[in-house]
């Protein structure tokens, strides 16, 4: 689904005759460049590992946002707490012993009102087990994307619409645009205007 419909095309200045393929292509950019499947709500899974001492992640992609009235954006967690690597092995000589009894390596599905969560900021903190270990991997399914495409959004769209059309190898309208042509003109496309528009939807990898 493109960001901007027809009857946008006047409002953010393009010409009322724009091809779908146009704003289709313009859309698939700003997911290319923002690395996600779309800025529209949408399901990711990701597992991270934790920062020894620590008891939070973060995820990648913002913000959380829930599907339905009155849900959550999380849909499952599991958590465990596996071999620590090198470097890892926890302090207290209590908590050590506690490791060599427990289970580690198992999953354990968390209940998700035990798990304190920032949608804006992507923000995890979770229990400590029933041990009293922290946990150091977490497997997280959840939703996140935004529930009402912004301006800024819209504007970077129309803007690389305007790019390509003004773009010598691009700007023949009968013409097909295909993934390669996108790939190959996308540092033109999507010049420094459209990237700062951009910058708040990129996904930042920190698992």
């Amino acid at each position: 689904m493109g960001y901007l419909l027809p009857t946008d095309y006047a409002t953010y200045g393009l010409p009322a005759d724009t091809t779908d393929d146009w704003i289709t292509m313009a859309s698939a950019l700003i997911d290319s460049y923002c690395h996600r499947t779309s800025l529209n709500p949408t399901q990711y899974e990701e597992r991270l590992r934790m920062t020894a001492g620590a008891q939070t992640v973060r995820l990648s992609y913002l913000p959380l946002v829930a599907v339905a009235p009155n849900t959550s954006p999380l849909i499952s967690i599991q958590a465990r707490y596996s071999r620590p690597r090198r470097g890892e092995m926890i302090e207290p000589a209590y908590e050590q012993i506690a490791w060599v009894f427990g289970l580690p390596g198992a999953w354990s599905t968390l209940n998700l009102a035990d798990v304190d969560c920032v949608p804006n900021t992507g923000e995890l903190t979770f229990p400590t087990n029933i041990l009293g270990l922290p946990y150091n991997e977490v497997d997280v399914v959840y939703t996140a994307g935004l529930a009402t495409i912004p301006y800024s959004v819209q504007v970077a769209c129309a803007q690389i619409v305007k790019n390509a059309q003004s773009t010598p190898g691009l700007n023949v309208k009968s013409s097909k645009i295909d993934t390669m042509q996108m790939e190959y003109f996308s540092s033109s496309l999507i010049d420094p205007q459209v990237a700062a528009m951009l910058q708040p939807y990129v996904a930042t990898m920190l698992g």
